[in-house]
């Protein structure tokens, strides 16, 4: 968390729309947005170099997955959280990713609004 106590969050979705949907939806739950990425490697770099406290992550990037970025950063930098957040919701993506680490996996048609309780529950975790 940063100085004034609000989570910091990163989001990694290919979808530009999506993205500016959730950073309006999370900075009205007092979270700082302190970076974003469409693809793994932009992820990985900016998750790294901003060390959110939460990650909000899509299965789809451009040019891979989320997996390949919840990997890379997991085996660096523990201690952030993931919260997937994806239309790619079938049974194996669920337990393919909360078995590598995620916190949550919510489904963007149907969770949307379980999405700003998610991170911050992810985020009380970290702490």
């Amino acid at each position: 968390m940063d100085s004034n106590g609000s989570l910091k969050v990163f989001l990694a979705d290919d979808s530009q729309q999506i993205r500016q949907r959730v950073n309006a939806l999370l900075a009205g739950a007092q979270m700082d947005i302190v970076g974003e990425g469409a693809t793994p490697d932009s992820c990985i770099e900016g998750i790294l170099h901003s060390q959110p406290d939460v990650v909000v992550l899509d299965v789809q990037l451009e040019g891979g997955t989320g997996l390949q970025v919840l990997k890379a950063v997991k085996s660096q930098d523990p201690a952030v959280a993931f919260v997937v957040f994806s239309n790619n919701s079938a049974p194996a993506y669920r337990k393919r990713y909360l078995g590598e680490g995620a916190v949550r996996f919510l489904d963007k048609s149907t969770e949307f609004d379980q999405l700003a309780q998610a991170v911050a529950t992810a985020g009380r975790r970290v702490h």
